[in-house]
């Protein structure tokens, strides 16, 4: 008998996004994938079916989750059931969620020209300080923030001003409010694990 595959809505922090969580992953554990319209999700399949609810603005797909921001068409009570239903409906038939996976953590948008393209997310570390930076974001900082249906990832440190960068996606974009809890709270955990780093700048893509 086929393993039932169950799927659950959790609120994030921003209000106009919604984080569906599935017994099963979505992608490989580390990598995220997001869109912004249904022409940018020709690689998966899944993505574009839920392009076809007029409500839905934009996806971010990571580990068992798929966060979907909704436009101002709909209220979230109107629509959550029936998305649940559908994305869990849509994995248990056995659809596939990407014909071809991606290989990378990745940002896919359409430029001014009209053509797509993507955007790396994750900057390579150039120096064991940089490496530890990452190392420090990645065991403390990632989960929870994919808690809230989101993803961070490391931009840049300058040395000099103790400056890091690093940039937001998912849920943790375009929510004010959250993205200045999560710069307070990764502030505070450099001042206590890493104090060469002095700020913390959190860029939205």
């Amino acid at each position: 008998m086929k393993e039932l595959i169950t799927v659950y809505a959790e609120s994030t922090p921003n209000p106009s996004t919604m984080k569906f969580v599935a017994s099963t992953p979505f992608i490989t554990s580390g990598l995220t994938v997001e869109y912004f319209e249904e022409s940018e999700a020709e690689n998966s399949p899944l993505s574009q079916r839920l392009f076809s609810f007029p409500f839905v603005k934009s996806l971010f797909l990571a580990s068992n989750f798929v966060t979907v921001t909704r436009n101002d068409l709909v209220e979230w009570d109107d629509v959550v059931l029936e998305l649940r239903e559908y994305i869990q409906n849509y994995l248990q038939t056995g659809h596939e969620v990407f014909t071809k996976p991606p290989t990378a953590t990745q940002h896919q948008r359409t430029n001014e020209e009209g053509t797509q393209e993507f955007i790396k997310m994750m900057s390579e570390p150039q120096d064991e300080v940089e490496e530890s930076i990452i190392n420090l974001l990645e065991e403390y900082v990632r989960p929870a923030v994919e808690g809230d249906g989101g993803a961070i990832h490391f931009k840049s440190f300058n040395k000099e001003s103790g400056e890091l960068t690093v940039k937001l996606s998912g849920a943790c974009s375009g929510c004010p409010s959250s993205t200045a809890t999560l710069k307070g709270g990764i502030q505070n955990l450099f001042n206590r694990m890493m104090p060469e780093v002095k700020t913390v700048n959190a860029e939205e893509v």
